[in-house]
């Protein structure tokens, strides 16, 4: 109710876009202020080391600045509709939109979220994950301290089976943006149908990473390890198939288990630590049921491969990588935890029917130095952002979104701005002439 009285009210969706735009550069600064802050909240709830989460916060102003521009410089188009006829196209605000974030990165989703949604002038009900939800409350504080009018964000914590489900069952929503897994994605999906509501989600991933045999090997075993081990692997667009070409496969694994035995795992808020804990005693055993399973179908554990047992406090599983076959459920299925597989490709053809061999289709990465083999195989890679000699790499101009059972919809760039918006299509006859449809002699009347 606080949130669509908040929209009726016209506060912040009548706003002129100039001081929406000003308050929306106001919450970029005083962030920035504040980022040392969210870090240590983000590190402390979530288990992922200081140094990372320090590095990551640093990023996130820039997403109100690129939505506050962007709204100051949007240009409305005027069609060329046939006739004397004027034909201009706004976009409005769609209303009250919900967000359902998880607790891999708290506050980076719901800023990707909440950047575009406020800065087109809807009001948002935003629901972050129960284990993480503590640097999102103190964030709209900063909001609100920061210009935007109470009501614009509201939060709400729970459980996503009770307060989830009757958020996404509550009429009043124009537009529900939910990141998380694919199984829960399609139950919101049918709420969402049942009341012809929007929906915008990023699901499950499972990110190949595509080495060619013309690489230098260290410097792309330091980026691969980077793309799969960030976060302790628990982000939908981690690296978790490497697929290696058979002229380099064993030079090229050997040196990659060798860097992946040396991540430092330990206590999220010493700097040295490289790798923390994952998020709950429910993720390190779906992680280590897993493994287990891939031991039994016939993976060959390279390095890792078990649960810590000893005086960290928390939970951790060593980063683990598996030779596998691709039928393993391992090579299909998303583990979310510092889990890689690996496997050998032939040529470019083979490559290609690897990296597709999924339901997924959220990211992928190509390594290579010869830029027609990255642009050949990134124009045949069933996904929607592409990495050419990098991974994991995000900006706020810059769509972000999958293809296949990865989910519909784009966060990130004009394409989010236009998806938190509707266009109202106004036409105007300025003709002198005068028309009577109903008259005996109509035969120049335009119809349509």
């Amino acid at each position: 109710g606080v949130a669509q009285n908040t929209y009726n009210t016209g506060i912040w969706s009548k706003m002129d876009i100039q001081e929406r735009s000003h308050i929306m550069n106001n919450i970029a600064y005083t962030l920035k202020n504040h980022l040392n802050i969210f870090a240590f909240k983000e590190s402390v709830q979530t288990g992922r080391p200081i140094k990372e989460m320090e590095a990551q916060m640093t990023r996130l102003p820039e997403w109100f600045e690129y939505y506050a521009s962007l709204i100051r410089s949007k240009v409305d188009t005027c069609l060329p509709f046939k006739g004397d006829f004027v034909n201009y196209v706004k976009r409005e605000p769609l209303g009250v939109v919900a967000q359902i974030t998880p607790w891999n990165h708290p506050l980076l989703i719901s800023i990707k979220k909440l950047a575009p949604a406020i800065a087109a002038g809807n009001s948002v009900v935003i629901k972050p994950s129960e284990l993480a939800p503590c640097s999102i409350l103190e964030f709209v504080k900063l909001c609100e301290s920061s210009g935007l009018p109470k009501g614009v964000i509201n939060v709400i914590t729970g459980y996503g089976p009770t307060t989830g489900k009757y958020l996404c069952n509550d009429s009043r929503i124009s537009k529900i943006d939910f990141t998380g897994g694919t199984d829960t994605g399609r139950i919101i999906g049918e709420m969402a149908g049942r009341n012809i509501t929007g929906m915008i989600s990023e699901l499950g991933g499972k990110s190949p990473m595509i080495v060619f045999d013309d690489v230098d090997i260290a410097d792309v075993v330091n980026g691969t390890v980077f793309g799969s081990f960030i976060a302790s692997g628990q982000t939908c667009i981690a690296g978790s198939r490497l697929l290696i070409q058979k002229g380099i496969y064993d030079k090229f694994v050997d040196k990659f288990v060798e860097k992946v035995k040396n991540i430092k795992v330990g206590d999220p808020l010493d700097n040295n630590t490289q790798m923390g804990p994952v998020i709950s005693e429910q993720q390190l055993n779906k992680i280590d049921q897993m493994v287990k399973n891939a031991k039994k179908e016939g993976a060959k554990v390279l390095c890792g491969g078990n649960i810590i047992n000893n005086q960290l406090n928390g939970y951790y599983y060593e980063p683990t990588v598996l030779e596998v076959e691709p039928h393993m459920e391992i090579f299909q299925e998303e583990v979310f935890g510092p889990v890689v597989v690996v496997h050998k490709f032939t040529d470019e053809k083979n490559a290609i029917e690897l990296a597709n061999n999924s339901e997924y289709g959220l990211g992928a990465s190509i390594w290579t130095n010869n830029i027609k083999i990255g642009h050949r195989i990134a124009d045949n890679i069933d996904a929607g952002i592409i990495w050419i000699n990098d991974h994991h790499k995000n900006d706020p101009c810059s769509p972000w979104g999958g293809f296949k059972n990865s989910g519909i919809g784009r966060e990130n760039g004009i394409e989010a701005f236009h998806e938190y918006t509707q266009t109202k299509s106004i036409i105007v006859n300025y003709s002198s002439n005068t028309t009577d449809w109903f008259s005996n002699s109509n035969s120049n009347v335009r119809y349509s």
